[in-house]
Parts: structure tokens; C-alpha cells; sequence
């Protein structure tokens, strides 16, 4: 692969997940702590209307305005739409982008420590994520089987890295967790001025990887409202493994609902707030071991 010579960090994709903006100021105020010798540092604040008002996003999700045939849409022209397109300009277009590695930085309810969410399986990112994980062995690593085109942010280059930090509650600033996103920024940043330099580290030959398998919904009765909660032996045990059989839900009248898959799986994002209105009480991944080459 050919030098890096342009980094994007991205704070605010939603505007209520504070480390990501506050960090994204920070840089901004003290723009040498980002910059490294070999390569141009980029910082962008995805969604600062929904900042300003504390929410999420304003008309939807930003997070999900990324697919090609949306950003060439003319007729779609909602706030996030029109930002999605925008940031496209900056940091696109897709296929062809102007920044080489994006690093999106995102905070969630759920009990994910530090989480890397990988695009793809590239050999850098898998490298990268491994260096990350023999520095820190409670990072996590995850990624997605593509089924189609990817709608998130990330995608709009083909090293793009989500770093998600939990639990945090959202409009809230946590000073650990905003330093141990700091870090890993840094430590991500000096990984790729030592790659363009020839001093990538030695890491493990093989990386644990969470792939996503699947999500599921919280228990609803014909009119779509929730009949039950997530069992409190689940409650923030992300990355642990759920067997057949265990519990996952609890009635309001107290009865248990166990889990029915046919083989253990590792749940992540259990009972993320903002999931609640996607349907989602927790998404479902499978622990692998990927084996790593150059």
C-alpha cells in the first residue's frame, strides 16, 4: 500500500456523544498534538446543529445518509442529508477519496470499553488493530460482513476506523473515557507515521475479531411497544458469551426469555439507548481468530 498522506478525525457523526466533539475542539485549539511529520492531520465536527440542541441527529441519522445513491440524490434534502453530502465534498467522493484513513470517534450507552469497528478486512487495518490490542488487550476489534453498500461514514474511504467508548451516558462528558480515546487517537496516529517511515511494530500473528452475525429486538406486542427488559445477568456483559439457553430478557411481570440461537454468540451494544428506536436490544457477533499477513 502507498504512504498515507491525509487523516481524517471525525468527532459529533451524533450530536449528543460529547467525547467525540470536545475532543475535535481540543485538537483544534492545540492543533500539535495531531500533527505528525509524514502526513496531514484533518479534524471535522460532523453534525453541529444536532450538537448545539443536544440530540442525536436533527432530521436522521447521519450515520446512516452514506450510501452512493443517497449522496447523488437531489430530492433528499433533510439536514443530515445535506451534511452528509457536504461532508462528501470534504472528505469523498467515495471510490476515490481525498483523505486516506478516517477515524470517526463515537461514544455509547452499552458497557463496549474501546472498541475498533473496522470497514473491511484490509491488511493495514487488521495490522493496526492488532498493534492496538497487544498495547491495550481490552480493545476490542469488530467488523461487518458487507451485504451491500455500507451507509456509515466510515465507508467513505477504504481505511475507516469507528472508535466507540462506553458506557457513557449520552450529552455527558467522562473524563477516563475522554482520555482513553484521546490516547488511542494518538497511539493511531503515531502507528501510521511509523508506517509511512518503514517502523511498523511487530505484532501476533492473529487477531480476535467480533463479526457481526445479526441483531435483536426487544420482545413487543402487536401495537410495537416493549413487553421486556434486558435480563440484568446480561445487563453489561458486552463481549461475553451468551449461550443457548440463558436468559436475555425479563418481563414487567417477571417471567425470563432465554436465548434460542443454536450456537454461543457474544452480544455487543446491549441495551444502547440509541437503538431502542432502530429496533435493536443488542446486535450479535461471533468471536474468530483472523490470521495476519502483509
Amino acid at each position: 500500500m502507498n504512504q498515507i498522506n491525509r487523516v481524517a478525525i471525525v468527532g459529533g457523526t451524533h450530536g449528543n456523544e460529547f467525547t467525540g466533539v470536545y475532543l475535535i475542539k481540543k485538537f483544534n485549539q492545540f492543533p500539535y498534538l495531531i500533527e505528525r511529520p509524514s502526513f496531514e492531520t484533518l479534524t471535522l465536527l460532523g453534525n453541529p446543529k444536532a450538537f448545539e440542541e443536544n440530540r442525536r441527529y436533527i432530521d436522521n441519522d447521519l450515520n446512516r445518509c452514506f450510501k452512493s445513491q443517497d449522496l447523488l440524490d437531489p430530492t433528499l434534502c433533510g439536514y443530515e442529508q445535506m451534511r452528509a453530502k457536504a461532508i462528501h465534498q470534504i472528505l469523498g467522493p467515495k471510490g476515490k477519496s481525498q483523505v486516506d484513513v478516517i477515524l470517526d470517534l463515537h461514544t455509547t450507552t452499552a458497557n463496549m470499553g474501546l472498541s475498533i469497528m473496522l470497514e473491511n478486512q484490509h491488511p493495514f487495518s487488521l495490522q493496526l488493530a492488532a498493534y492496538l490490542t497487544s498495547m491495550n488487550p481490552l480493545i476490542k476489534v469488530s467488523w461487518t460482513q458487507p451485504n451491500q453498500e455500507s451507509a456509515l461514514l466510515r465507508s467513505l474511504c477504504e481505511l475507516g476506523f469507528v472508535i466507540e467508548v462506553g458506557p457513557v451516558a449520552q450529552g455527558v462528558l467522562n473524563a477516563d473515557l475522554f482520555a482513553k480515546t484521546e490516547k488511542l487517537v494518538y497511539v493511531m496516529l503515531d502507528y501510521i507515521e511509523g508506517y509511512n517511515k518503514g517502523l511498523v511494530p511487530q505484532t501476533h500473528s492473529t487477531l480476535t475479531l467480533y463479526e457481526y452475525v445479526g441483531t435483536l429486538d426487544y420482545p413487543r406486542n402487536e401495537k410495537g411497544e416493549i413487553q421486556a427488559m434486558i435480563h440484568q445477568q446480561l445487563q453489561f456483559r458486552d463481549y461475553e458469551p451468551l449461550n443457548p439457553g440463558e436468559p436475555i430478557f425479563l418481563t414487567f411481570d417477571g417471567k425470563e426469555i432465554a436465548y434460542e440461537g443454536e450456537s454461543t454468540v457474544y452480544p455487543v451494544f446491549i441495551n444502547e439507548a440509541a437503538y431502542y428506536e432502530k429496533g435493536i436490544a443488542m446486535c450479535l457477533t461471533k468471536k474468530q481468530q483472523v490470521l495476519l499477513r502483509d
